[in-house]
């Protein structure tokens, strides 16, 4: 059987983190399942999940933090089972002018409703045709079935309006079926 784990790690940025990664897993005949990694000011971040056998468990997780002696600082926990079915998935978008408080604001519409936010990628750019600052957000959220979606459009469009940025929740596309 297989323990599942969710890894963080951040460190220096530099060549052969990855690596490190990668072989420390092996080692211990575990499996890196997924992953998403970036450079932010000047560090390395990531968070991935593995699959390692019962019997090498403690074994990794004890070279894990061994892996600090070369400046990577790993927290891991053991991965949640699966999410209910009956949820909804959405992808959603937030574009507009840089400004404190969108995040929050947005988290907590999110959160007064119980949606998990699953993937949030942010960035912030010049606007092309004044150079401003723009804030730029996109991601997935999990809706409970219960939501009143109408009550939260109603709630994101008041945001919007607020903070005049633009946001959007869509069902996100369903994968071409082949014939």
């Amino acid at each position: 059987m297989n323990q599942h784990l969710v890894l963080t790690v951040i460190s220096a940025d530099r060549p052969g983190v990855v690596q490190l990664l990668a072989k420390t897993i092996h080692a211990h005949q575990g499996s890196w399942l997924e992953s998403r990694m970036a450079h932010l000011a000047g560090k390395f971040a990531g968070i991935l999940q593995v699959a390692v056998p019962d019997e090498n468990h403690s074994a990794l997780l004890a070279s894990l933090k061994a892996l600090s002696n070369d400046g990577l600082h790993i927290v891991a926990e053991l991965a949640d089972k699966e999410t209910d079915s009956s949820d909804h998935h959405f992808a959603f978008s937030v574009v507009g002018p840089d400004r404190t408080g969108i995040v929050v604001e947005i988290a907590e519409a999110f959160a007064e409703r119980g949606i998990s936010v699953e993937e949030l990628e942010t960035d912030c750019s010049s606007m092309p045709w004044s150079g401003d600052p723009m804030f730029e957000a996109t991601g997935f959220i999990r809706v409970p079935a219960d939501v009143d979606m109408d009550d939260l459009y109603d709630q994101l469009d008041v945001i919007a309006d607020e903070l005049a940025v633009d946001v959007r929740i869509e069902q996100p596309e369903a994968p071409e079926l082949k014939h």
